[in-house]
């Protein structure tokens, strides 16, 4: 197996584990089994199990930020629910990269600054976005806590849908859509 096609495939194994039970039970042990290779390869990789966590995150906001970035090429008035659906989706469609991205305990992102650039810049879009949506007179402090606002709901509804309480409560795709529209509206971010 080449290489960059090993660390593929350990990578796969280690999102597909983090989707299924979580970051916490992730060991190399387990990871090698999974990948289907020997168990010092994922060392050969990634040094510890938080150079395969900041591998994941960098990977999830790279994708978040592709994802976020396309939310945007709606017309404006649509965009800060095409950005909150685009959060939600993201969120749904990779459970495994959105449990470890925020975990600071599992990525150490302060010390690892090319992970926190990407971070930043997936924020930063919906920052961006605020800004243009309140205009000049409005201050930095209040386009942060729009931004904030935003991104803590639907943070939050992915979180909890993932976790199991709101799925049961609203249901499929469209229902997610309709309440994420209704919370906007509600809370005045979108």
């Amino acid at each position: 197996m080449v290489s960059s096609t090993l660390r593929e495939t350990i990578f796969r194994a280690a999102v597909d584990h983090v989707a299924e039970h979580g970051p916490d039970s992730l060991s190399f042990r387990k990871l090698a089994a999974d990948a289907g290779v020997s168990h010092q390869a994922p060392y050969h990789h990634f040094t510890d199990r938080r150079g395969v966590f900041r591998a994941i995150a960098l990977d999830g906001f790279t994708r978040l930020g592709e994802s976020l970035s396309q939310a945007l090429l709606v017309p404006a008035d649509e965009q800060a629910q095409s950005l909150l659906a685009a959060y939600v989706e993201f969120a749904l469609a990779n459970p495994g990269h959105f449990r470890v991205m925020f975990r600071s305990d599992l990525c150490d992102m302060e010390n690892a600054p090319e992970l926190q650039a990407f971070a930043d810049a997936a924020f930063d879009l919906l920052v961006d976005h605020v800004r243009t949506r309140l205009g000049d007179a409005a201050s930095i402090d209040d386009i942060r806590a729009r931004a904030t606002a935003m991104w803590s709901i639907a943070h939050g509804f992915a979180t909890l849908y993932i976790e199991g309480p709101l799925e049961k409560k609203i249901g499929p795709v469209a229902d997610r859509r309709a309440f994420l529209r209704a919370v906007g509206r509600q809370t005045g971010i979108a």
